[in-house]
């Protein structure tokens, strides 16, 4: 169910979602999702967390190939899965009323913060996650909602065109540091 609730919420957004329109797609009786879900926020929950679990998976299989290119799999993912992202994000659902999904929340981020704690003690690798978290985040809606549609026409890609932008952070960020 959850499989066709995602296609389901990417193809027509989360408003589209009902859970009617959710077993006719997952081809089960119209009373058969209220068996795992006892509502639609329920199942709503259930795609952001498992969302929560695909980012997490995916920036840490990003951070294996090379640390710097959890950046770039963060904004691929919202690229690939835009409704899936919004949702996850959106104000949609509140993380302290479904325990499920506070809690791939924050596995997701907790795993952003292990990556920093090796450069530095653990208050400091806490805040460059949330620095590295808030851009990556803004820059994957920014180019959802398409604010940089100039930037990627051209033959340029989106995938080019992150890289360039995490790019020219990290030099700043290095210019900035103390000699």
């Amino acid at each position: 169910m959850l499989a066709a609730a995602g296609e389901l919420i990417e193809k027509q957004d989360v408003e589209g979602l009902t859970v009617r329109e959710l077993a006719r797609r997952a081809k089960v009786s119209h009373n058969a999702p209220y068996r795992h879900f006892p509502d639609r926020e329920s199942v709503l929950a259930a795609l952001a967390a498992e969302g929560f679990a695909r980012l997490g998976k995916a920036l840490e299989e990003a951070g294996k190939r090379d640390p710097m290119e959890r950046g770039a799999a963060y904004v691929r993912f919202a690229l690939e899965h835009p409704q899936r992202f919004r949702l996850m994000f959106g104000g949609v659902l509140r993380l302290d009323t479904h325990a499920g999904l506070r809690e791939q929340a924050s596995r997701a981020y907790e795993g952003l913060v292990r990556a920093f704690a090796s450069l530095a003690e653990p208050r400091a690798a806490e805040i460059t996650a949330a620095a590295a978290w808030s851009l990556v985040h803004g820059l994957a809606q920014l180019l959802l909602d398409g604010h940089f549609a100039r930037a990627t026409r051209g033959g340029r890609d989106n995938e080019a065109f992150v890289r360039e932008v995490l790019s020219a952070v990290r030099l700043v960020a290095r210019s900035a540091q103390p000699a």
